[in-house]
């Protein structure tokens, strides 16, 4: 980086947003990423560095983004002397900025803490990172300081139980910034028989489309089975699975007799996740708890997670007029939006993920969605993301579709990724002050998917 006692001049554009750096010789290195200030005869402005690259004649030819301006006011066209920005500089754009949420410090200036804006969270916001890069540690360090500082309730839907203890603050922790923590009510619901309480689906106040996937049916290929659930759904809405198959059973019809058998040979029978006169997972979200974890984990076949994720996403979308603003987090987000779908349930959760996507920002529906390889989710999804933080990704074809995807991100942050540190992240879009590379803080909840060590010899 340049030493704050070097020369080199910057030129704001027109519009006073952008400026360029011409450097007169490469040693002024200014980075992708820095900060810099820009100083004028009536003040000092703050810019970051975006691109940079050293011409033919050995000049450093810089441009970046202009953040904050002197005397509030746009630079205008001209020469403005550059210089690496005093911390203090930088700290009064993210004071300005209202980015309340502590998520850890800056990697250029690790005395700067980094901030993200909570009322930001009305977009969409994609999270990804490959193994190994803390994506999950750094997303829980997110939940704490939504918890913390919003009451944006949260339904996180949990593939690995990662955050089954979000619930449980470290006892060692103290503040008031904890005591807000703990004092929010947290649901996890785990599969039956684990700790927590149930999460089960009520098969009644399932949609007929919706119970046709479960029951993989087809209204062209199964055109006979798919007229009987027509023909049954006031049946089907009014009793749970196992107190309709008798009834079924015993019918002079023999196509009912032959829907009995689908039910019964699918095994929807064995299924532990029925609600019948316990609560479903969708009456206790109704109740707008401060976060509901939903561990899709813990179930006995594939189906189940997706019948619950089906469940919930309907019910939010049935009621999206209601306009009750709800965070939709689903981590390892390619297990629900995969382009290659290929049951009908796989299809009828991504779909529903796409139209939510599409159009539920308006209603309040928000999603974060997170995931080791961005390019095995559906591109219609993430191009709807305005908000971005990108931990160590080494695949050049998932930073290549992520940059033309994105394109509010710098091309030579994202390209800077494949270095990053286990725990680093760059963060862009409209939830960041600036798009900026950030060590994570560490973790006041307790964490549920840590790696397990290799055992060593003593």
């Amino acid at each position: 980086m340049t030493s704050p006692g070097s020369i080199a001049e910057a030129t704001a554009s027109t519009d006073g947003r952008t400026f360029r750096i011409d450097a007169v010789d490469a040693t002024d290195a200014y980075r992708p990423g820095d900060f810099v200030s820009l100083t004028e005869a009536d003040g000092v402005g703050l810019g970051l560095v975006e691109a940079a690259e050293v011409d033919g004649g050995g000049r450093l030819i810089a441009s970046g983004r202009i953040y904050g301006a002197p005397a509030s006011r746009a630079p205008g066209p001209g020469p403005a002397a550059v210089a690496p920005a005093e911390p203090a500089l930088v700290e009064s754009l993210l004071a300005r900025s209202g980015a309340v949420l502590e998520v850890g410090r800056l990697a250029s200036m690790p005395g700067v803490g980094a901030g993200l804006l909570p009322h930001r969270f009305n977009r969409h916001t994609f999270w990804c990172g490959q193994s190994g890069s803390g994506k999950t540690y750094a997303l829980g360090v997110l939940l704490e300081e939504l918890l913390m500082h919003t009451e944006l309730p949260l339904i996180i839907f949990d593939p690995n139980a990662d955050f089954v203890h979000l619930d449980q603050v470290d006892p060692g922790a103290s503040g008031d910034r904890v005591d807000r923590l703990r004092g929010r009510d947290i649901r996890i619901l785990r599969a039956a028989g684990q700790p927590g309480d149930d999460l089960l689906v009520r098969f009644t106040a399932m949609s007929v489309t919706a119970k046709a996937a479960l029951l993989r049916l087809d209204p062209l290929i199964d055109r006979v089975e798919y007229n009987t659930l027509l023909h049954l759904e006031d049946m089907l809405a009014a009793q749970e699975p196992g107190q309709i198959l008798p009834e079924l059973r015993q019918s002079g019809d023999p196509e009912v007799r032959s829907f009995a058998l689908r039910i019964e040979n699918l095994g929807l029978l064995s299924w532990d996740m029925w609600a019948a006169g316990g609560r479903a997972a969708t009456e206790i979200i109704d109740t707008r708890p401060a976060a509901t974890v939903l561990d899709l984990g813990g179930f006995a076949t594939a189906e189940q997670p997706l019948v619950v994720a089906l469940a919930v996403l309907d019910e939010l979308w049935a009621r999206r007029s209601e306009r009750r603003p709800v965070l939709i987090v689903i981590d390892e987000a390619h297990n629900l939006c995969s382009p290659e779908a290929e049951t009908p349930l796989q299809r009828m959760v991504l779909e529903r993920i796409i139209q939510i996507a599409a159009e539920g920002r308006k209603y309040g529906l928000w999603l974060l969605l997170s995931t080791q390889r961005p390019s095995k989710v559906h591109a219609g999804i993430i191009s709807q993301c305005d908000n971005l933080a990108l931990m160590r990704m080494s695949s050049e074809r998932d930073l290549d579709e992520l940059a033309a995807t994105l394109s509010f991100a710098p091309p030579a942050l994202l390209a800077a990724s494949p270095s990053f540190r286990q725990g680093e992240a760059l963060f862009a879009g409209g939830f960041a002050p600036a798009p900026s590379t950030v060590v994570m803080r560490s973790r006041l909840t307790a964490e549920g998917g840590r790696d397990v060590a290799v055992p060593l010899l003593g």
